[in-house]
């Protein structure tokens, strides 16, 4: 979409179909919170409800189920939109946290349906630093690939940072470098940082790993074309240091599966 940044930049209306895809509950937030209010057709999709398998924030909570943790989680989606006095369709697709990618066939299949007619979509780079974020970018990519073998008009594609390892150090809300995509900064101003400030801080149940956001500059570029099959240009993966069962070599395994399905 020509001069989309730079009107998000200025802090212009966005009257085109914007649609945000992100892994999970207050991603969206990082991805371009203080602008979300300007985006006057705007749609939140969430792939996941944001609430693992595993259960450990659950019962770190008190909750006694997995769905109690993701009602939770879609009621602070709810309370964060109208702290940033946004007003998007919400939507997810309720697949648990750290395992998209074991359902990417059907996310493809609804995110062809629901990307039909978007003119701008926003997501997450495709950077290791979660198996759920990785899926989003894959997904989007190849969404959009069957869109234009369909016929249909492919919208702009733009990607946010979240964190990373970059020569084994964590980086947060960084992209690693790439000429043929450079990147806007979207500078906030004191009450547009106290609004976004406001809308994570209803992410309760999140308090505890948000505490890299606090001085976070969001920044997007158009989304390179990267091909999937091979590592994300930082190489290495944050999440194989956390222990899951979601490994890069598994999330590899999949994702290769899927792109074979596609034929890409």
């Amino acid at each position: 979409m020509p001069g989309f940044l730079d009107r998000l930049a200025r802090r212009e209306r966005i009257p085109e179909r914007v649609v945000v895809v992100v892994a999970h509950p207050d991603d969206e937030v990082l991805a371009a919170g203080s602008r979300m209010n300007r985006m006057e057709n705007l749609t939140v999709i969430h792939l996941t409800d944001g609430a693992p398998r595993d259960m450990e924030d659950a019962r770190r909570l008190g909750l006694s189920s997995r769905d109690d943790y993701g009602r939770m989680r879609r009621r602070e989606v709810v309370a964060a939109m109208d702290a940033l006095g946004a007003d998007p369709e919400l939507l997810c697709y309720w697949h648990p946290d750290k395992e998209a990618i074991l359902h990417g066939p059907a996310i493809l299949d609804q995110l062809v349906e629901d990307l039909g007619e978007a003119q701008v979509v926003i997501t997450h780079a495709y950077e290791h630093g979660h198996p759920d974020h990785d899926t989003a970018a894959l997904g989007v990519r190849l969404a959009l690939r069957r869109l234009s073998a369909d016929g249909r008009e492919v919208p702009g594609v733009y990607e946010f940072p979240i964190y990373a390892i970059e020569g084994d150090r964590p980086v947060f809300g960084r992209f690693h470098p790439d000429p043929k995509s450079p990147e806007t900064v979207l500078h906030l101003t004191e009450a547009e940082r106290a609004r976004r400030d406001a809308a994570l801080a209803e992410y309760r149940s999140q308090s505890g790993v948000l505490g890299f956001a606090s001085q976070w500059e969001e920044r997007l570029r158009p989304a390179p074309l990267y091909d999937f099959r091979q590592p994300a240009p930082q190489g290495l993966a944050w999440y194989d240091r956390h222990g899951w069962d979601m490994t890069l070599a598994r999330w590899r395994e999949h994702a290769n599966a899927l792109l074979d399905r596609e034929g890409a």
